[in-house]
């Protein structure tokens, strides 16, 4: 099987939406790219950091799903990185309530050995100079390297961000960090000069309107399925990224029509971890909803169509 390593924050989040709160949960980066990478053929393995509050039932949920643990550093005496954030009622923006770094303030990443030579790297949304050195520490030139970063590392270490984004293959953000980085309104322009920092593929992400593509002047729009309910959007994103890594990984496809597959098989995981709080849903989902979304999915984008003008009756 190929390998995949993923690298991002493994942590508990306390969420606050229009249709509920919890308590610490599950959350982090690392743990939603690892749990949607686990649908698929592939070899993974999570780098991150706990404290000794973090339960052994959450590490035996990624060791159930075939997820390598070994590279999860638990800190004696140490606390795990917690968020605490309320959503507004569109759901698409929030207010961070607390942020606790605790043992991720002082996180010194470590790749395993075993994994120095994987075919498929996902930087998940952790500090530029973390992503820099997990990229140091590999053997072998990964096959594709994906990058998911945000505006608060634009804020406070763009340099160093610029750093990680020469050097990877695919980077994924939203619209919103797009403009940021770029300084484009149009999102065409901002993933054309986004391309000229270095990466070959561009995702920008934009919630429940889909996903854009980008590579050179190909583009492809992948539309965000309509849900009946949708609890929370903690997550989402990453289970996007687990998504797609999990398929390009499995795959062994770099192609820009694989990629399109790529981001259809996120946004589907996506689609099922905002339907209850966390992780819960993703920690249920069964192998048969997912192909039946997809499905759905395809249903939803596939159309025939007359092109001949000529003949179209007045």
């Amino acid at each position: 099987m190929n390998k995949l390593l993923i690298v991002g924050s493994v942590a508990f989040d306390a969420i606050e939406t229009p249709f509920g709160k919890t308590d610490k949960i599950l959350g982090g980066a690392g743990t939603y790219i690892g749990l949607a990478s686990s649908f698929f053929k592939v070899k993974s393995a999570i780098v991150s950091v706990v404290g000794e509050d973090f339960p052994q039932e959450h590490i035996n949920l990624f060791t159930n799903r075939g997820i390598d643990v070994s590279a999860i550093e638990v800190v004696k005496g140490g606390k795990t990185f917690f968020w605490k954030g309320r959503y507004h009622n569109d759901l698409n923006s929030r207010d961070t309530l607390e942020t606790q770094l605790n043992v991720l303030g002082d996180f010194q990443p470590k790749v395993p050995q075993n994994f120095k030579d994987a075919d498929v790297v996902m930087l998940g949304n952790l500090h530029p100079l973390v992503q820099i050195s997990v990229l140091d520490q590999m053997e072998k030139t990964p096959k594709l390297v994906v990058l998911d970063t945000m505006n608060f590392w634009m804020d406070c270490a763009l340099p160093e961000l610029k750093e990680v984004i020469k050097r990877v293959d695919v980077i994924t953000i939203n619209d919103e960090e797009a403009r940021q980085l770029t300084g484009e309104y149009s999102l065409v322009k901002a993933a054309a000069k986004i391309h000229e920092m270095g990466p070959e593929y561009v995702v920008i992400k934009k919630g429940e309107h889909g996903a854009l593509l980008f590579h050179n002047k190909q583009v492809f729009f992948a539309p965000a399925l309509p849900l009946e309910e949708v609890f929370d959007p903690t997550g989402a994103g990453d289970t996007f990224a687990g998504g797609f890594t999990g398929y390009i990984a499995q795959s062994e496809n770099l192609s820009f029509n694989n990629m399109k597959n790529a981001i259809i098989y996120g946004s589907t995981l996506a689609s099922f971890c905002v339907e209850q709080f966390g992780t819960q849903r993703m920690e249920d989902v069964s192998k048969e909803e997912v192909i039946d979304r997809l499905q759905q999915f395809k249903a939803l984008t596939q159309f025939d169509i007359s092109l001949d003008l000529e003949n179209e009756e007045e």
